[in-house]
């Protein structure tokens, strides 16, 4: 009895290995896209669901962004969400390209006198984005940040589970993803 349950024991050992690896296998590293135009890629986009962060901790509804162009090919950005109290706040800052394709981004939303303190830049990379603009995955080297955007406040199951095939594929835990109404 004590041999078969070590066999037992090593066996399943074994499997739960092999599925690990296998899982692992079949994703890649995040990529961003190759390009992005950014004048179609500014405006308003609401959040449909993201990977929990500090910065939005507060936030129970209406997350939006919104991306402006700015003279100097810098991008503004402006987030918004409504907390607990009903409050709407807002935090702005600014992204920088880090690539010709302006798919790979830096952002920081410390105030302008402090921007230049290094490593105090986030990454916003656009892994994936529809060629209509209306939809688009967001995320970074890492997979510690992860956000589906839409131009409208509600996206279809089909396309959300698109969606959400892309960011496993890249890795991303999505079963951890907050979905909040607008």
């Amino acid at each position: 009895m004590k041999m078969l349950f070590k066999s037992f024991f090593v066996v399943a050992a074994l499997a739960t290995i092999s599925l690990t690896i296998t899982a692992r296998a079949e994703t890649v590293a995040p990529q961003a896209v190759d390009q992005i135009d950014i004048q179609k890629y500014a405006g308003k986009w609401y959040e449909i669901a993201h990977l929990p962060m500090y910065f939005q901790r507060k936030c129970i509804a209406n997350i939006s962004a919104e991306y402006r162009l700015n003279d100097d090919q810098t991008v503004n950005v402006l987030n918004r969400c409504r907390t607990a109290s009903g409050e709407m706040i807002s935090s702005e800052g600014v992204a920088y390209a880090q690539n010709k394709g302006n798919s790979k981004l830096k952002v920081s939303f410390l105030p302008k006198g402090l921007r230049w303190i290094p490593f105090t830049k986030g990454h916003y990379w656009v892994l994936r984005v529809d060629p209509e603009y209306k939809v688009a995955l967001v995320g970074g080297p890492s997979n510690k940040y992860l956000w589906i955007l839409s131009r409208e406040p509600k996206l279809d199951e089909a396309t959300y589970q698109s969606y959400l095939d892309t960011a496993k594929h890249y890795g991303y835990d999505v079963t951890k993803l907050i979905k909040l109404p607008h």
